[in-house]
């Protein structure tokens, strides 16, 4: 056995490096001017808010809130912690965590220290891990506990670069003694005495080295999905990183008073710019949620004005609801079908007179809200939202209706990690739902003539794929991001995308189809969580379909279906008659070429640990394709 002992890092009293900075601090910007930096932001909205609350964490079911005061002292303890570790400019740091205060806390101090950062998704396996490491060069990793230390110890002596892991968690790590190991609180205590050694001018000289980091100096490493290959580091500078969120806050209105819950990983640039981009931008007040498995309990407590998602977090929140209702009184169920139509009726007029109501739909409104729509926002934890958005994935049309009719007014966002994030947003009410909007202020975009591929241009674009300067070189070109996606501009103005364009599927019979709509129609259905078209090359389209276990096992259990397993429930003849309702339901909305003519369930649940999924949860289609052969190929026969 082997003991890991907790080791403060030498005490010191003043450090070389940030001594020598600049004696004195400029006075900050206003918080409320956009700032060239993420340190020089939070400076700024530090001291001009300090009483602020900036965001709440949840401790032992109670939630503490910290304000932009301590939120800069904490950010500079760690900074001159990290240092002390030998974190340089130019360094990277990695981050392996679920979302909590320090992450944030690390990606600002290191970011303030010239260093850049990179997000290691939780749920990575070890073999991810190492390849990120290793790409990366990350210097010094931040892990979250037990199961994060195990992955980077297993692949520590492949990491060359790496020096130093950061535990924030050290439960179930007492006989660990590993020389790369140090406690998170040891980190900090460090830096916090260095800060408050008599005569100190660390930390006037540590604010002047966040002023000194510029806007195009590399802020993080985001890594893509994935989908196709090994992923690639995507470099945001500050610029970048600023440029997708400004743009949001201007088309969003956002502004201190607005509140919302951090759930989805931070390793993905759409929950960055949430979390910390915004916040530090527009005052946004950021609660973390206490897990994964916690999120619609948080939503309750919470009651965010805004709320941010990917389509399948809305999926599954719908599909809450509609089992509920299934199972009520028949009144219920009843009014819930009524009341539906009725909203989505309104929802349509609303969006066609740009966010207003006439007198005769208020009033029907005020009715179906004491009806159904309030007690449906309040069970989903929506009841004051006044913002939400849909980004990192195309939402079925459908599913925009769903929300827009109980009152929720949720838009969507288009953009890549390549263009900062964010490049297009249903604007002031001009929403359609097959649409991604216009483009948001600062970026540009066009529809190549020839290919129909969405090219983007604007501040927002990367510095580039680290280490990958032949692949930086196929993306960028002629000052235009090349996204790989298909898309038309419509007369409004709208991008609508059609599809990735490596994805497009051409038949035998020369016919070109975008799977990506499909699909989504096809997981609309609370009964589905996977949907994969086939028919590149065939004579007509197929879909491999896998379940949503825990809607259909419901499902089951009314219906007096027996099962034990994921696979036994999926090959009971009643839940394949269920899904094949579902199929032909979609097909009728679909053109004879688009129409799925079989299908085949899914025996187990696609997994991110059997390289089935991405970090991001994409489906990886040549690994389905090659893993799913023999019941491909039976579809065919």
């Amino acid at each position: 056995m082997i003991t890991l002992t907790r080791r403060p890092l030498p005490a010191l009293a003043t450090s070389s490096s940030i001594e020598s900075a600049a004696p004195a601090v400029d006075a900050p910007v206003a918080s409320d001017q956009p700032a060239p930096t993420l340190p020089a932001l939070l400076l700024a909205r530090a001291a001009a808010h300090p009483d602020r609350v900036a965001f709440q964490h949840k401790d032992l079911g109670i939630w503490h809130p910290i304000t932009w005061a301590a939120y800069l002292d904490e950010v500079r303890a760690v900074a001159i912690g990290l240092e002390q570790l030998g974190l340089e400019r130019g360094d990277r740091l990695a981050v392996h965590s679920e979302n909590r205060p320090e992450w944030v806390y690390a990606d600002l101090a290191a970011e303030g220290l010239g260093g850049v950062v990179v997000g290691v998704y939780p749920t990575n396996p070890a073999a991810e891990v190492r390849y990120l490491l290793q790409d990366s060069g990350a210097k010094v990793l931040v892990a979250e506990d037990q199961e994060q230390v195990d992955k980077a110890l297993a692949v520590f002596d492949e990491c060359p670069d790496l020096v130093r892991i950061v535990v924030i968690d050290p439960k179930g790590l007492r006989d660990y003694d590993h020389p790369a190991l140090i406690h998170w609180d040891d980190m900090v205590a460090a830096g916090r005495a260095v800060l408050r050694a008599p005569g100190s001018e660390a930390r006037r000289a540590l604010d002047a080295r966040f002023a000194e980091v510029g806007p195009d100096d590399l802020a993080c490493i985001v890594y893509t999905s994935g989908t196709t290959g090994p992923p690639k580091g995507a470099m945001l500078t500050h610029r970048n990183c600023l440029a997708g969120a400004a743009a949001l806050v201007e088309g969003m209105h956002l502004d201190s008073t607005a509140t919302a819950l951090s759930y989805l990983p931070l390793c993905h640039v759409a929950e960055r710019i949430w979390t910390i981009f915004i916040s530090l931008l527009a005052g946004v007040t950021i609660s973390f949620a206490e897990s994964v498995d916690t999120v619609q309990h948080d939503l309750h407590e919470i009651a965010p004005t805004f709320f941010g998602a990917v389509p399948r977090i809305a999926e599954k929140m719908q599909a809450s609801v509609e089992i509920r209702i299934r199972d009520a009184a028949w009144i219920k169920r009843v009014n819930y079908d009524v009341w539906m139509r009725v909203g989505r009726r309104l929802a349509r007029e609303r969006i066609e007179r740009r966010g207003k109501r006439s007198l005769r739909s208020r009033l029907v409104y005020a009715v179906g809200n004491v009806m159904l729509y309030r007690s449906m926002r309040e069970r989903l934890g929506l009841r004051n939202v006044e913002n939400a958005l849909f980004g990192a994935a195309p939402p079925a049309p459908e599913l925009l209706e769903y929300f827009h009719a109980i009152g929720v007014p949720v838009v969507q966002t288009y953009g890549q990690t390549e263009c900062g994030g964010s490049s297009h947003l249903h604007q002031d009410w001009d929403i359609a739902y097959d649409t991604v909007g216009t483009p948001l202020p600062g970026y540009r975009c066009m529809v190549d003539p020839e290919t129909s591929e969405v090219l983007l241009g604007g501040v927002g674009v990367f510095a580039g794929y680290w280490n990958r300067p032949d692949a930086t070189a196929a993306t960028v070109r002629d000052g235009w991001l090349h996204t790989g996606d298909q898309g038309v501009i419509t007369d409004r103005g709208h991008l609508k995308i059609v599809g990735r364009i490596k994805d497009i599927i051409i038949t035998s019979g020369g016919k070109n189809i975008s799977p990506d709509y499909i699909e989504n129609e096809l997981k609309f259905s609370p009964y589905v969580r996977e949907a994969i078209v086939i028919g590149d090359g065939r004579k007509f389209l197929s879909a491999l379909i896998g379940i949503e276990y825990d809607t259909v096992g419901h499902w089951a259990e009314r219906n007096g279906v027996a099962y034990t397993t994921y696979r036994d429930l999926s090959e009971q003849p009643q839940v394949r008659e269920l899904i094949e309702g579902w199929v032909r339901e979609v097909n009728d909305k679909l053109s004879q070429v688009e129409q799925i003519k079989k299908f085949r369930l899914l025996t187990k649940e696609l997994d991110h640990e059997d390289a089935e999924l991405t970090a991001t949860q994409k489906v990886r289609r040549s690994t389905i394709a090659a893993k799913f052969t023999d019941l491909i190929e039976e579809m065919y026969r």
